[in-house]
């Protein structure tokens, strides 16, 4: 067990707002360069928000089956702690570029909605830095499509008996008045959480955010 539950706040799109989530003790917080999300950057508006990270807050940045060399632009020209393919992402693709890597999943899609197969599919991926479960949908990430808790119980259990294995974040409808019964149930090593923390896509409510990380303290300590 974590002796305490991390937090990385993702889709971004404002620097008053990342400043917001940091002075709250946010560990990391997430950009997103999938097209199709109303939280999209441009690699500028990414280089902007990247300066208002300090140091021992980590920059994620998101991904979605992007082409390599969009990648490698980000890779240079943002510099992001770690890389996070949302896709389905092969694992040679995830390990090409050299650099550290979360793979996340979408709990319930096909091939992934049973524990047997969610744990196969995770075990291809032993040097990611950590395994994100996040709700299925037809979109990826940000919709707050909750997952079914027994499948994460049940990888939960099967990982038990696993030495050296990646952490896992849970993400998917995570939201003020449920963080605490998740966090008691299944006691991940992170939270990741997007929409549940915004007035509207990409932009952030601090008093949102601020309750969120309260009750995510007070789960933790129980």
């Amino acid at each position: 067990m974590y002796s305490r539950t991390r937090v990385k706040i993702c889709g971004f799109t404002r620097a008053q707002d990342i400043d917001a989530a940091v002075q709250l003790g946010a560990d990391a917080v997430g950009f997103v360069f999938y097209p199709k999300s109303a939280r999209m950057l441009s690699t500028q508006q990414a280089v902007a928000l990247r300066a208002h990270v300090p140091a021992f807050v980590q920059a994620v940045s998101l991904f979605v089956n992007a082409p390599e060399g969009f990648v490698r632009e980000i890779l240079e020209q943002v510099q992001p702690d770690l890389l996070q393919f949302h896709g389905e992402e092969s694992p040679q693709e995830c390990r090409r570029y050299a650099h550290p890597y979360i793979k996340a999943f979408r709990v319930g899609a096909p091939g992934l909605d049973t524990v047997d197969s969610l744990f196969e599919q995770c075990m291809k991926y032993p040097d990611a830095r950590a395994w994100l479960m996040d709700g299925y949908h037809d979109a990826y990430g940000g919709t707050g499509t909750a997952f079914d808790p027994a499948l994460i119980q049940g990888l939960q259990l099967r990982l038990r008996s696993q030495e050296g294995l990646p952490p896992l974040v849970l993400a998917g409808g995570m939201r003020i008045d449920n963080v605490a019964d998740r966090v008691a149930l299944h006691r991940p090593y992170a939270i990741d959480v997007s929409s549940g923390v915004e007035l509207e896509p990409g932009v952030k409510c601090p008093a949102k955010m601020g309750q969120f990380m309260q009750m995510l303290s007070e789960a933790s300590r129980n």
